[in-house]
């Protein structure tokens, strides 16, 4: 399997691209720190790709796309890359804070749904997972913008699911709630009693592969 993931450098994306090769599979991935895209391309080489992409940035995205689709249509495409804002009541939350959450969390699953998908059709198949949340099917105080993404992410997916030729999947998934960076700024010391990303990984990555075109439209959840 070809797998593309974004936010590919910490948190869930790294434990799931490393669950993927350890199983065998091949694995393209992005995210924006220079050090850890560095880190990833030593210890995972060619045939697998990593690259430093900000996914807000269209043209970026897009060249980025064509080179990874010269190794072959992805057979998955995994939207993760996202922000989480400072919690807070809605009022007080930064206007720039805000517009880099949306760019991220919404114009970037776009970004990377326009640059990929279309081979994905032509090919006529592949599934693509868009990472939803709880908060993408409820809500919390102090965290409105990221609700508002996710639930964003929920709606975007199932339309676009109904846009699909036969074949073809998108999915909102909800993870689930594991203990990474995100979850601490959110949670602070209770966090800990979350699993880790790499113990998630563990169940998300098989299920997510056992994800097809019977799933279509349907907002699911990591067991």
């Amino acid at each position: 399997m070809h797998i593309v993931i974004t936010g590919v450098t910490r948190g869930l994306g790294r434990a799931l691209a490393e669950w993927y090769i350890a199983q065998g599979h091949t694995v393209s991935g992005c995210g924006r720190s220079g050090m850890e895209i560095f880190e990833l391309r030593s210890v995972y080489p060619e045939p697998h790709n990593f690259d430093v992409v900000d996914v807000t940035e269209v043209v970026k995205v897009g060249m980025w796309s064509e080179r990874i689709m010269g190794t072959g249509t992805p057979d998955f495409l995994i939207n993760n890359a996202a922000l989480m804002n400072q919690p807070a009541p809605l009022w007080q939350v930064p206007a720039a804070e805000f517009s880099k959450l949306v760019d991220v969390n919404i114009k970037g699953v776009v970004n990377v749904i326009r640059a990929f998908v279309p081979a994905m059709v032509e090919a006529g198949h592949g599934v693509i997972v868009n990472f939803s949340s709880g908060w993408g099917r409820s809500t919390a105080p102090d965290v409105a913008p990221y609700c508002a993404s996710k639930w964003a992410i929920e709606g975007l997916t199932k339309s676009l699911a109904q846009e699909l030729p036969e074949g073809l999947a998108a999915v909102p998934l909800n993870p689930g709630v594991i203990n990474t960076a995100m979850l601490q700024k959110c949670f602070g010391a209770d966090a800990g009693s979350y699993p880790m990303a790499q113990e998630w990984a563990q169940k998300a990555a098989p299920f997510i592969l056992s994800l097809g075109a019977k799933d279509n439209g349907q907002s699911l959840s990591v067991p």
